[in-house]
């Protein structure tokens, strides 16, 4: 009995002796492989605040922010972002505004002499 379990030590040792060294192995072959470095790229200044402008650079050198939603987002997919209204707004003509309307007439008012006048008033002319 004293002897099985002598025997079965030994066998337990042997086993863990064996998987320990593969294990080495697989280690310092992983070591010896060439690491990928990522570009360094120039950082930017986005922000005068310095923790934002750090997650600011990190975000624009991630590059996962270009195909969120499924894709990359270009004009022909601009409907998803501003909505349904973007289709309507680029297919429509300028709207015509009434004459009459007092805010038209103000937004088209000639000021040109009035600016005149101030000019003349402050000396700036």
């Amino acid at each position: 009995m004293k002897k099985k379990k002598q025997n079965i030590k030994t066998i337990i040792r042997q086993i863990v002796r064996e998987e320990v060294a593969m294990a080495i192995k697989e280690v310092i072959t992983e070591l010896k492989q060439p690491i990928e470095s990522q570009p360094i790229q120039e950082k930017k200044n986005f922000s005068s605040n310095s923790v934002l402008n750090d997650v600011l650079n990190e975000t624009a050198q991630g590059g996962d922010w270009k195909t969120l939603g499924g894709g990359e987002f270009t004009t022909e997919r601009m409907n998803e972002l501003v909505g349904k209204n973007y289709g309507d707004m680029m297919n429509t003509n300028t709207p015509t505004v009434n004459s009459n309307d007092p805010m038209a007439q103000f937004v088209n008012k000639d000021y040109s002499e009035i600016l005149e006048k101030s000019y003349k008033k402050s000396g700036k002319k």
